[in-house]
């Protein structure tokens, strides 16, 4: 494993154009959702990230040939052997991605062994909401300390009402129904931009869902799925949590970015969340423009309470976007609570943020008060997990002096050549090898 570090220098605006990666949350899914049929896939826009790339190398492992294409993110993936039921552990337990992976495989073969999946360190992450779904629909699980053997006979579709509105446990559900004998209906799903990709993605191939973009799914089993002639091409949607984290960049540099490739519905809440902390977002003909007047002025509550910031499930703020407005709140003139529900550890990287100068009060594990506007300066830290990570370059850039980001490997999971991309607006952040 690397031990390169970031070297970051502070207090440089930021300004250019950048064209977001694609969304790496809908590239896992789709890379287990192709093996639900034998057609060819053209996936385009596919994160070249860390965990992207492990989950192709599992593809291939069990039986996917993949190609690179001529455009960049382009790849061809041709299934021309059986797929195998047995996941690689050593890779799987590395990738909490690889959870996608136990629907399909169930669907097509009858039989998965799931290693217990990895991934950020941020709280227990429970496999719970996945496994009874899949039972619901017919399958038995068997537990044991390294991972789940999830066996089934036939799949038969039921109405299931999921305990927690869990993505990747929609996603598995969505998957397995697919070929379900009869009708499944899903209560609760999560109807993120990656589950709609999902969807339109299984739809292509002729799956029938319907109710995308809603919380209630329904699914009609069909025997088979199919390529359209000549193969299925579908292109993965930008990041729009990187694309939230290029807007705290700017306005927290005082720069000017454009950013390219935007469905603005999909940052509807998160442009709502940044102007309670007095940042403006301007729609262009092609994306959005971060300006550099922005007021950086924390909007209370009316009365002159304390505001919240909470993720909760989509259309909500993502719970993938705290750690960002937190730090971005440091820079905004104002006191914030900033509320993050989901995970029990996701809030513990602010000692970093705190040692650089934020007055931070970590209230309890999901809750924060941040009271603004701070001068960060430099320090030594090291990234928990993808979001605290970035949140940290954010923090960084805006501080005086000079700070090293420890452990990016985790960032590299979740975002391509940060440290190219970013230089290319006026960083000063150089890849250091220990």
């Amino acid at each position: 494993m690397s031990s390169s570090y970031f070297k970051i220098i502070g207090k440089n605006p930021l300004n250019g154009t950048v064209v977001p990666q694609g969304n790496k949350n809908e590239a896992l899914p789709l890379l287990g959702a192709l093996l639900l049929w034998e057609g060819d896939v053209i996936l385009d826009n596919l994160p070249e990230i860390a965990d992207v790339l492990k989950l192709m190398e599992v593809l291939r492992q069990i039986g996917v040939e993949i190609t690179a294409l001529d455009s960049k993110g382009s790849y061809l993936f041709q299934k021309k052997n059986p797929v195998k039921s047995d996941l690689p552990y050593e890779l799987c337990s590395q990738l909490r991605g690889a959870v996608t992976l136990a629907g399909p495989i169930l669907a097509r073969t009858g039989r998965v062994f799931l290693p217990k999946p990895g991934g950020d360190k941020i709280g227990r992450r429970r496999m719970d909401t996945h496994l009874l779904a899949l039972e619901a629909l017919g399958a038995k699980i068997e537990v044991f300390p390294d991972g789940y053997m999830i066996t089934a006979d036939r799949l038969v579709g039921k109405d299931i009402l999921l305990d927690e509105a869990s993505v990747t446990a929609t996603e598995n559900a969505v998957m397995a129904a697919v070929y379900a004998e009869g009708l499944t209906t899903i209560r609760n799903a999560a109807s993120e931009p990656h589950v709609q990709g999902l969807c339109r993605f299984l739809i292509a191939a002729g799956a029938k869902i319907e109710g995308v973009g809603t919380n209630h799914l329904t699914i009609t089993g069909v025997s088979s799925l199919q390529s359209p002639a000549g193969g299925l091409r579908h292109r993965i949607g930008s990041d729009y949590l990187e694309i939230g984290s290029f807007i705290s960049l700017a306005a927290v540099t005082g720069g000017e970015i454009h950013i390219t490739d935007v469905n603005l519905e999909d940052i509807r809440m998160i442009r709502m969340v940044y102007s309670r902390l007095g940042i403006e977002v301007r729609p262009t003909e092609n994306g959005i423009l971060v300006p550099s007047d922005q007021k950086m002025e924390i909007i209370p509550d009316y009365h002159g309470a304390t505001p919240k910031i909470d993720d909760a499930p989509w259309p909500g703020f993502p719970a993938d976007m705290t750690s960002v407005a937190l730090v971005t709140a440091t820079q905004c003139k104002g006191t914030v609570l900033i509320h993050e529900k989901l995970f029990e550890s996701r809030l513990f990287f602010v000692d970093n943020i705190i040692a650089m100068g934020a007055q931070i009060i970590l209230c309890d594990p999901h809750r924060a008060i941040v009271i603004g506007a701070n001068r960060l300066y430099g320090q030594r830290v090291a990234s928990p997990d993808i979001r605290a990570g970035m949140a940290m370059i954010i923090a960084a850039l805006c501080a005086e002096g000079q700070s090293e980001i420890h452990n990016i490997v985790q960032i590299d999971r979740g975002f391509e050549s940060i440290d190219t991309r970013l230089r290319s607006l006026g960083a000063q952040i150089e890849r250091v090898s220990d």
